[in-house]
């Protein structure tokens, strides 16, 4: 799919597929009962057939199509998933570091409050425009946050025991940081929105050659099923890069890790 497109609103989305797929429905209905059907020889209860068809096409494709929008939506809630572990693993890390000993703590929670914003006001716009991997600061500062912490010394048993549970913590964060940007670029390949479009013009076209006599009629049952078409596509374009566009996934729990959180226990 064209980049503009997960740029606008989600319901001009829908709107924009739904005029487009009802339109070209429609005109290449008017074509065809035209030029086509008025070419072939049409025998009695062509429609039994022409209706085989259309079930065989429909099944085969409602599954393809079916499987796609759940794979989409899946992948779409685990990179929901993913921000919300990170944005944990952020408030569990911070309150880790409260046990440090001065300067050290101010210095680590600095580092994590910085990380924080920088996703809030700087990853996440870039994100939503396809430029999310090209941004170093947030690599930068949690290799200082990291150089910090694997030079303390623990002085005592207790220390040693906070110290291991913010190493875990800290792993913890990469690991979900790490992930969500691997999923920056997630999406559909050319071949499988191949398959989706030629597959949704087919499943139209297929029911072009029923014989119905009253024009009318038949772009009812056209325009039905090019609306319904426009329903699955539009549910797999919103779901489909989850970072990308105006309905990708929100920076809200990093928002409320700062607010509640990191700011508050200042």
């Amino acid at each position: 799919m064209p980049d503009w497109l997960y740029n606008l609103n989600p319901l001009l989305i829908a709107l924009l597929l739904l005029a487009f797929i009802e339109a070209v429905a429609l005109i290449g209905l008017t074509l065809a009962r035209r030029l086509v059907l008025p070419r072939l020889r049409y025998r009695d209860l062509p429609n039994e057939a022409v209706s085989g068809t259309v079930q065989a096409i429909g099944v085969f494709y409602g599954i393809t199509i079916g499987l796609i929008a759940v794979g989409v939506w899946t992948t779409n809630s685990e990179a929901k998933d993913l921000v919300s572990r990170e944005a944990a693993a952020i408030a569990m890390l911070y309150r880790d570091t409260g046990g440090y000993p001065e300067p050290i703590r101010t210095e680590l929670r600095s580092k994590l409050r910085a990380y924080t914003a920088f996703l809030i006001d700087q990853a996440w716009p870039a994100q939503r425009v396809g430029e999310g991997q090209s941004l170093t600061y947030g690599i930068d500062v949690m290799y200082e946050f990291q150089n910090i912490l694997y030079t303390f010394q623990p002085a005592n048993t207790g220390q040693e025991a906070l110290h291991r549970e913010t190493l875990s913590a800290y792993n913890n964060l990469i690991e979900y940081r790490n992930l969500r940007l691997e999923a920056v670029d997630s999406g559909l390949s050319g071949v499988m929105w191949l398959v989706i479009w030629v597959g949704a013009a087919i499943s139209i076209t297929v029911a072009y050659f029923y014989k119905i006599e009253d024009p009318r009629l038949h772009a009812v049952l056209v325009s039905l099923m090019a609306a319904f078409l426009s329903m699955l596509l539009f549910m797999i374009v919103v779901n489909d890069r989850p970072f990308y566009g105006q309905a990708s996934i929100s920076a809200d729990p990093y928002k409320l890790i700062l607010n509640r959180v990191i700011d508050l226990s200042k």
